[in-house]
């Protein structure tokens, strides 16, 4: 299984966002993981379409966009006119997430779900059809730099989930992933790896080291 490291950008220098784009693209990032909080939904305020769009032609890299916002509908055709190629949502931010996830397909986007730590896979039935990743938050949303939680049995049943469905969709954890808590998500079934604080650490010389590292895991 061919493993994607997707840097969030919360970790990045805000002040120079575009330039950290074009290091971690340049360091060998798979994808881009855009971390968009509300201060509602999550207890903190990030950015919005229009910096996604800023950001946009910096890189040709696949951005995946991660909504941490109540209620998410209103923008999800900002963030897909901005330039994101992957929409993933939360089921509690929206009273209809099928209908949220028809609109993104609609849009021409990849379609994600993100599930909470508390959040039941449960979420997952009746919507595997419409989705294009899952995301398995191993931190409570809404920081960068938290410890990790350990839900390796609920990656494996997800990953269970979806070879039975025996389409392509990717597995994300996101939340305290190093190289010593890669090995245990990818071992449970994980292919893409968000990393913030450890991608970034060291400055942009270190970027490429830094993703080697998690790859290798």
């Amino acid at each position: 299984m061919s493993i994607k490291i997707a840097p969030s950008i919360l970790s990045a220098n805000f002040a120079t966002l575009g330039e950290e784009i074009r290091a971690i693209d340049k360091a060998g990032a798979d994808y881009i993981h855009i971390d968009v909080m509300d201060g509602h939904f999550v207890p903190n305020l990030t950015i919005g379409a229009g910096v996604v769009k800023a950001l946009r032609p910096h890189s040709d890299k696949i951005f995946d966009v991660h909504l941490m916002i109540e209620p998410c509908d209103p923008y999800l055709e900002d963030f897909a006119e901005a330039g994101a190629d992957i929409i993933t949502i939360h089921p509690e931010a929206g009273s209809h997430y099928h209908r949220s996830l028809q609109s993104i397909k609609a849009m021409g986007k990849k379609a994600g779900l993100a599930l909470n730590p508390a959040t039941s896979v449960d979420v997952l039935d009746h919507v595997m059809d419409h989705l294009d990743l899952i995301l398995v938050m191993t931190v409570n949303p809404g920081f960068g730099g938290q410890s990790f939680i350990p839900l390796m049995d609920k990656i494996t049943k997800i990953r269970d989930m979806i070879d039975q469905t025996g389409r392509e969709i990717d597995l994300e954890v996101d939340g305290g992933i190093t190289p010593e808590t890669a090995s245990k998500v990818i071992n449970a079934g994980a292919n893409v790896l968000v990393a913030g604080t450890s991608t970034f650490k060291g400055g942009a010389s270190m970027y490429a080291n830094n993703i080697k590292a998690l790859r290798g895991a």
